[in-house]
């Protein structure tokens, strides 16, 4: 049996993903292989690494410094976040990510992102954290707040433009079972983005202007579909027990908190049930 994990993005909703990983590393809980959408992807190859509690460390102490996320960033170099001190700072300084745990996990971790010219995603493995930052940061960069991230050549936006929860794409990898980890409840469906100010956005991208524009209803597709693998047993998923309601960039730690709490406390209760879908019962 191959068992994979898929993570979706989010923002700061991630804080809810961080928890459950966290429960999940204390609990002895591995896979075989992994994609991360976003912050799903950001926040996931610490569970790879081994580094438990990392994620709500340092966006607690860090996320609240106009000069790391903010309005401040974002007019000084077009991004929500600054470049250097998260990607580079924080990572490998402030808040040290061990890439040799990473690498020496034997786990195949994959980051979704977006391709501007063709609107298509693409699935992108990590090989190492420090040497791949570029592709992290591509999958992270949200729509509006953030440039495209030139690799190779192309430019690439957010990967939940194109895939928001990428279990299809896992399957097709020979994984038997999946763990899917959402961070939108039960009842949230997506509604449509403003056409106007897509179109004036991304004038020069036809093809991000489709997929932003349709995104709500390939996305409310997409989980309509996971429910019935769920019904089928072909994927386990693990979604928030209550709407959660911070920013895309909360920077009150109290909440982050809140957050991550809730996915400790919502991992643990789908503990018995997870372990018995993992032995097959």
């Amino acid at each position: 049996m191959k068992l994979g994990l898929v993570l979706e993005g989010g923002a700061m909703r991630g804080m809810y993903t961080a928890g459950v990983l966290d429960t999940f590393l204390k609990n002895q809980i591995t896979v075989d292989c992994a994609v991360g959408v976003s912050a799903g992807a950001l926040f996931g190859v610490n569970y790879i690494s081994g580094q438990g509690g990392r994620v709500i460390r340092y966006n607690k102490r860090f996320n609240s410094d106009k000069n790391y996320l903010g309005l401040r960033p974002l007019l000084r170099e077009g991004n929500i976040v600054d470049t250097k001190y998260a990607y580079e700072d924080v990572p490998h300084r402030l808040d040290p990510f061990d890439d040799e745990s990473y690498k020496k996990s034997g786990v195949p971790f994959y980051a979704v992102v977006t391709n501007i010219e063709t609107g298509k995603p693409e699935y992108i493995q990590i090989h190492s954290v420090f040497e791949q930052m570029d592709v992290l940061r591509a999958s992270g960069s949200m729509p509006f707040v953030s440039k495209p991230v030139e690799i190779g050549g192309k430019k690439y936006l957010d990967g939940g433009i194109a895939d928001s929860i990428p279990f299809e794409w896992l399957s097709k990898q020979g994984c038997d079972k999946l763990i899917v980890i959402l961070t939108r409840d039960l009842n949230y469906r997506k509604k449509p983005m403003s056409a106007p100010l897509v179109k004036m956005y991304y004038r020069n991208n036809p093809r991000i202007v489709k997929k932003l524009l349709e995104r709500h209803q390939l996305y409310n597709r997409t989980v309509e579909l996971l429910r019935n693998w769920e019904k089928d047993n072909r994927a386990f998923v693990i979604r928030p027990s209550e709407p959660i309601g911070i920013r895309r960039i909360e920077k009150d730690p109290d909440k982050l908190q809140e957050v991550y709490e809730l996915g400790v406390r919502d991992a643990g209760k789908y503990l018995p049930k997870l372990r018995e879908y993992i032995a097959g019962k």
